[in-house]
């Protein structure tokens, strides 16, 4: 009868008294812990070798210096080197070998010659915005290896069909809020331009972001695109939405209302606040900030639009751009002040789309210009994907998600509840 044996498992003060004891081990004998001859590098190997050995045993039946258990004429047959790399650089390692060829090990499988990390760490690279060049550069500096731009090139290819899924993924049946959001990104078409992509993001009944899609655009965008668009998101699950938050782009209140014929159409607030800066000099910026509170945050329509003349009255003659800006908006603004506070705060907090937005901008910013529209979309994506490792692209939103989901559930009655998806 074989024998079980239970895996060994160490708590958190064992684990640091071994690792303690394996660096003591190492200084005293003059290893360093990284590096060729290092020390992770020899327990790498030791660890490798270990696991493949395992799997052959497994295969043939028998353990090393134990022939008499042998139960076919398969046997080991030496080792045979290779270089494989690692998160800690290169390490040569022995595979072991059978007779008749049919070994097929997991752990390194045969011509395989990255260990996944690595892939997942070139991944995480370009996600941080590196070039195939920088990122080959980067191996040979740290870990002193060979990995060339067309390897790099390769790993990243890999997620193209990631990315189809991911894109068509069923989404939820109700989100209380999505936002419709423009980066801008350098792309070579014949020349170099400056190209619009679009990021959609959900808030769901449990107060998480979820990213449902990116799209390229080419600046021309009109009713049919954003039609398109938001059938394709509706088609993936999404029955209803009670507030879209976007800008004044053409079509896309029109799309939206047509896609989802209850929900409310609402102009960013933070943007619209963000660009009336654009027509006000810097040294006018805080006291322009201190007489537009009083627009977004009354209690009512009545009271901003008071607000509002006492703002255009003070400014027009100076920045009558930004007044006209207002005005403008006014209609798609004014929603806003009929909601709740709690409902107001999760329109207007910006934490999760900017922090989403900085990591996009600076990995573009990083790679300069892209050769094509699906260079530019992997490279988003892959942002995408390092933001959460379920690869959803989802993260918490808020906090005091509860008092959210209340004032949502009381506003948009009978819409939402935290069983909608």
């Amino acid at each position: 009868m074989t024998e079980i044996i239970e895996p060994v498992t160490l708590d958190e003060d064992e684990k640091q008294a071994l690792a303690q004891q394996l660096v003591a081990q190492a200084k005293a004998a003059g290893i360093d812990l990284v590096g060729p001859d290092g020390l992770l590098t020899g327990l790498t190997k030791q660890v490798l070798e270990t696991a493949l050995d395992e799997e052959l045993t497994e295969h043939l039946g028998y353990a090393p210096g134990e022939r008499d258990a042998k139960t076919g004429k398969n046997e080991r047959n030496g080792t045979r080197t290779k270089t494989v790399l690692t998160e800690i650089g290169p390490v040569e390692i022995d595979v072991p070998r059978d007779r008749d060829g049919s070994f097929e090990p997991a752990i390194v499988r045969k011509r395989q010659r990255r260990l996944n990390g690595v892939d997942e760490l070139v991944l995480s690279l370009t996600a941080r915005g590196l070039t195939t060049g920088e990122i080959s550069a980067h191996f040979a500096e740290v870990y002193g290896a060979s990995v060339s731009k067309d390897t790099v090139s390769r790993i990243t290819d890999k997620v193209v069909a990631e990315m189809g899924e991911w894109q068509t993924r069923p989404l939820d049946e109700v989100y209380p809020v999505i936002f419709i959001d423009a980066l801008v990104v350098k792309v070579r078409d014949g020349q170099v331009t400056n190209k619009p992509f679009y990021v959609v993001i959900g808030v769901t009944t449990r107060g998480e972001r979820d990213i449902l899609g990116i799209w390229a655009g080419d600046g021309g965008e009109g009713a049919k695109f954003w039609l398109n668009v938001l059938t394709e998101i509706k088609n993936r699950g999404v029955g209803d939405v009670c507030i879209a938050v976007c800008d004044g782009l053409k079509g896309l209140p029109e799309a939206i209302t047509t896609v989802w014929e209850l929900a409310q159409v609402q102009t960013c607030v933070i943007h619209l606040i963000r660009n009336t800066f654009r027509y006000a000099a810097r040294q006018d910026w805080d006291a322009v900030a201190r007489d537009l509170k009083p627009i977004y945050t009354a209690v009512n329509a009545e009271q901003a639009e008071v607000r509002m003349d006492e703002f255009a009255e003070k400014w027009v003659a100076k920045y009558p751009a930004a007044v006209k800006l207002w005005r403008s908006a006014w209609a798609e603004f004014i929603p806003f002040l009929d909601y709740d506070v709690e409902i107001r705060k999760i329109i207007c907090t910006t934490n999760a789309i900017e922090s989403l937005n900085a990591r996009y901008r600076r990995a573009v910013r990083a790679r300069g210009h892209f050769p094509n529209d699906a260079a530019a979309l992997k490279c988003l994506y892959l942002v995408t994907r390092s933001l959460d490792p379920t690869g959803r692209g989802r993260a918490r939103w808020v906090i005091r998600w509860k008092a959210a989901l209340n004032a949502f559930a009381i506003t948009f009655e009978g819409r939402i509840s935290p069983s909608s998806n």
